[in-house]
Parts: C-alpha cells; structure tokens; sequence
C-alpha cells in the first residue's frame, strides 16, 4: 500500500473517531467531572476536583452526589416513571408504526414517495409548535372536548391535558416516524420471493407474517424501538407542556436542577446514571442489529 493510501485509510477511520471523540467522549467526560464536584455559588457553580497549593496536591472530588440520588426516592421514582413512560410509548409505536411499515413497503411504487412523504411530513413543523398544537386540541375547551360535546358524545369536557395520558399522545405522536421509517427499510429490502414460497407451501397470511415477515424485519424493529426508547426516557418538553407541574420525569428534574436550583453537580450524576441505565438497552439493540445483519 503506497504512502498516500496508508494515509487516506487513517484519515477515513480518524476522521469519525475525532468527530465520536469531540462530541460525544469529551462532553461525557465534561459531565462525569461535574458530577464529582461540589455545589457552590460562583462560576462555574461547583468547585474543582483538586487543588494544587503548597501542602501538595488536594483532593475534592467525591461520590456524594451518587450518594444523595440513592437516598432520595425522589429520584428513583423519576427514573422509573421515565422508563415506564418511554417503554409504553415504544410498544405503542410499535403497534402502531408497524402496520404503517408493512402498508408502505406493500404499497405500489406510484404511492410510496407520498406515504413517506406524509410520514414525515411532521418534521417540518417546530417540535414545540406541534407540542402547543396539542395543548389546544386536548385542553377542556379545546378542539376535541368541543367535538365530542357537540355531537352528545359526552356531558363535561375529559380531563385529557395535565396527566399521563396527554404525555403519552405527545411521546406517540413525535416519536413515531422514528419507528415507521427503520420499519420500512427493513420491510422493503425483504425478499418477496420468500413469502410467495411460503404461500405456494399453504402458509395463511399471519402465517406469513409470524414466521418469515416477522423475523426478517427484527434489525428494523429493534432499530425503531432504540430510535424511540432512548429519547424518549430524557424527554422534556412533552412532560413539561403536555403532563403539567405534577409529572415526574428525568428530563423535567434535570432541568430543575440545573436552572431552578442551579447545582450542577447533582444535576450531571443525573445524567451521568441516566447514561448508565441506557447502556443496557442501547448495548442490547446494538447486539441484536450485529446478529440479525450477520445473517
């Protein structure tokens, strides 16, 4: 291999190494290093790790910051209502992207950049316009209690805003391209030529559909429900708009800490066990993409 080839190699490995590196390892390590710290007032609002006077060097970094997320329930109930909430949201998603996927991979060329289209259509609209979009239908003298108050459907506007139901629907409706769409690619790349034997075999459609449509679409499966899952766990707007004062989530508690509080420090141990908890989930989809595409 000649020089210049050894170097375009490194600089094509390099290159998204640095940029993994810069953006991702470099901030991570920035949040863990807050994390050991203590809260104080000034700036930045936490002391330093060590302290380089004449006795030597001092020692300031500490894990009392892990230990206070141990002992206040607070926040064991925030995390687990996050991953609660984020686990629902992505079985509904689920359900519900994964009939649209079969829909649009089956659909005729002629319709399918329309479908995709419509998909994504969302995307070109502020998250937070489509979030107060929400608020207006769901609200008691909203678009929807209105509805249903005129055609007699019910007697009293529903409590829909302010609770987890409301948090739900916002966490559904944002994340749900993000399931639709791994889904489809997945689904469009089958081979037809496999159901068509399974169907000249005797196999019904659900048949079809559990032993050969299923599995082969487990990689775009477990690719939508990691591009759900994991944003939706730290999600902030949606609780904080849609679920009202009374919701507890994680990303609703970072924000706390962080600006009604201002100690930093608590609020990186937060996202630092946060990180902890979706390596799980990330390492396992990870696995199960390698698998299936190894196939």
């Amino acid at each position: 291999m000649t020089g210049f080839g050894r170097l375009g190699r490194a600089l094509l490995i390099g290159v998204p190494f640095l940029w993994l590196g810069l953006f991702f390892l470099l901030p991570l390590l920035i949040v863990l290093k807050i994390s050991l710290a203590h809260s104080r007032i000034g700036i930045p609002p936490y002391s330093p790790l060590f302290d380089f006077g004449q006795g030597g060097v001092k020692l300031y970094a500490g894990l009392a910051n892990f230990e206070l997320l141990g002992r206040d329930i607070l926040y064991l109930r925030a995390y687990l209502n996050s991953l609660a909430n984020a686990a629902i949201a992505t079985v509904l998603c689920l359900l519900i992207g994964y009939p649209l996927g079969l829909a649009i991979s089956r659909a005729t060329a002629k319709w399918q950049p329309l479908l995709l289209f419509l998909v994504v259509l969302p995307f070109w609209t502020s998250f937070l316009i489509r979030v107060y979009a929400w608020i207006a239908i769901l609200q008691p003298n909203g678009l929807l209690n209105r509805a249903l108050l005129a055609l007699g459907l019910i007697a009293a506007p529903l409590p829909l805003l302010n609770n987890m139901f409301s948090v739900e629907l916002g966490l559904v409706y944002s994340y749900l391209p993000f399931m639709v769409l791994p889904i489809y690619g997945s689904l469009s790349a089958l081979d037809r030529s496999l159901v068509e034997a399974a169907a000249d075999l005797g196999a019904g459609p659900w048949r079809q559909l559990a032993k050969i449509v299923l599995p082969l679409s487990m990689p775009g499966i477990a690719a939508g429900c990691f591009l759900v899952f994991v944003p939706a766990v730290g999600e902030f707007v949606i609780p904080d708009l849609l679920g009202g004062p009374n919701t507890l989530m994680i990303g609703k508690v970072l924000w706390d800490e962080f600006f009604e509080n201002h100690d930093w420090p608590v609020a990186a141990a937060v996202a630092v066990v946060l990180i902890g908890v979706l390596a799980g989930p990330i390492m396992a989809a990870q696995r199960l993409l390698d698998r299936e595409t190894a196939k």
